[in-house]
């Protein structure tokens, strides 16, 4: 059977499936947590556990990735997938309405729709990921993780002015009107998006059914592949120093250089442009001159990573100096970087998930996908955290900030230093038929941790 081979309009296709879940967790992780706090007046600790247990729920993403390989589709995994997140982002529109007259029942309803939220975007997320990794060639996996990347956000983009429009004036009945809407019109977009793209049966349904294994004896497997365990602690690293900053860095241009609220926001924007920028740096370096250095995604990520370091240690450097410090170009710098570091990291995560034998794809990406959210959903409440920590060491918030983001700076280094030790296999070798390898794949002697 002949692999996948996917044209950009194919890999567009699968991107609409990142916007359509975009579009829904936007609405989860703004709209309901500003209406909980703002119109129904609870705790922020409420929305801030809701989304936790949506992280949390992502350990699961490993099992729905052996589910996948079992059956040999990605496809129904990903439609299941978004099925479950629309229902959950309805359900969780209904528990908020439901607070305004029974908190303790709407509660109820919102972690049950939280945890189908969280289960839903794991299982389409990790199924959608090995798809384009089965289908992509290894030149164009860096631009096809910036249009999947890029598509997530016109998600977000797109769908909160939209539904901020028509909530107004506000009523629980309004907020479910449009959370069911979006939730409907996401569903459909996914699956017309995947709808005919897959083969009825891939390669990887053949080689599960000759090993049998189930799924504790496949991510025992995985997990002892060296280049597999590798990679998860690479992403924990990495991801662990990029969420970190996400809820830190307003409060210090506000608290450290005086910024308005409304600057703050400006320089929040700043940095998801440069995030952008660094996107689309790799995508037309790697596709436009490729090549053995500048097309190597592992230089990529390294690079990404190093230079997230040295904006870290220059903005942490420049609390002290203050206002004369330049902020903003650190910032862009800092997304800059972000950007070439994700854009690469994902490209090469599609480029290992079939290293070691194509009938573990799903597993394995479902690992690395399990070592992600966890990871992002301690970043932001440990950046927090250490932030009020060191504040208890010292009393000027200029250095209780540094130390947190000279923090994340080595974070990141030491993420670059795991990144450059990962080999990658000759696109010939993972490009080979997989009914072939899938079964009697061995790790080369090389690969072993030293």
């Amino acid at each position: 059977m002949t692999p996948l081979s996917f044209s950009w309009f194919q890999i567009v296709r699968l991107g609409l499936v990142q916007t359509a879940l975009g579009a829904v967790v936007v609405l989860m992780t703004s709209t309901i947590n500003r209406v909980m706090v703002v119109e129904l007046a609870l705790p922020a600790m409420v929305p801030g556990a809701l989304v936790a247990l949506h992280y949390a729920v992502q350990i699961l993403r490993p099992r729905w990735g052996y589910g996948s390989d079992r059956g040999g589709r990605r496809t129904p995994w990903i439609v299941g997938g978004m099925a479950a997140l629309a229902l959950g982002g309805f359900g969780a529109a209904a528990a908020t309405a439901l607070c305004e007259t029974d908190v303790a029942a709407g509660l109820a309803l919102a972690v049950l729709s939280f945890l189908a939220v969280g289960m839903g975007a794991g299982a389409a997320g990790t199924s959608l990921l090995v798809l384009l990794a089965t289908g992509v060639d290894d030149r164009r996996r860096g631009a096809a993780a910036t249009v999947v990347w890029v598509m997530m956000i016109v998600g977000f983009a797109v769908t909160a002015p939209l539904a901020g429009h028509f909530l107004d004036p506000f009523s629980g009945a309004r907020l479910m009107a449009v959370s069911g809407t979006v939730s409907v019109i996401a569903f459909l977009v996914a699956v017309l998006a995947v709808t005919g793209i897959e083969p009825p049966r891939s390669v990887a349904a053949s080689a599960n059914a000759k090993t049998g294994k189930n799924f504790m004896e496949v991510l025992a497997r995985v997990w002892a592949e060296p280049i597999s365990r590798r990679f998860t602690v690479f992403i924990f690293v990495s991801m662990l120093a990029y969420s970190a900053q996400e809820l830190i860095l307003e409060p210090y241009a506000g608290l450290i250089f005086e910024m308005t609220p409304g600057a703050t926001t400006k320089l929040s924007g700043l940095q998801h442009g440069g995030v952008l920028a660094g996107m689309l740096l790799v995508a037309g370096i790697t596709m436009g001159i490729g090549g053995p250095v500048f097309g190597s995604l592992k230089l990529w990520t390294a690079i990404g990573c190093l230079g997230s370091a040295v904006a870290l240690g220059a903005i942490a450097a420049g609390g002290p100096v203050g206002a004369a410090f330049p902020l903003r170009q650190a910032v862009f710098a800092l997304g800059l970087s972000n950007g070439v570091y994700a854009v690469a990291a994902i490209g090469s995560m599609m480029g290992l998930a079939g290293q070691g034998g194509e009938a573990e794809r799903g597993t394995r990406m479902g690992v690395w996908g399990a070592a992600q959210g966890i990871a992002f959903g301690a970043g932001g409440f440990l950046g927090t955290a250490a932030v009020d920590f060191a504040r208890l060491v010292t009393t000027d918030p200029t250095y209780a900030y540094a130390s947190v983001f000279a923090g994340e700076a080595v974070l990141f280094v030491g993420a670059a230093i795991i990144a450059m030790r990962i080999e990658h296999a000759p696109a010939t070798a993972r490009r080979a038929n997989p009914l072939t390898q899938a079964a009697t794949f061995q790790l080369d002697p090389g690969f072993e941790a030293r």
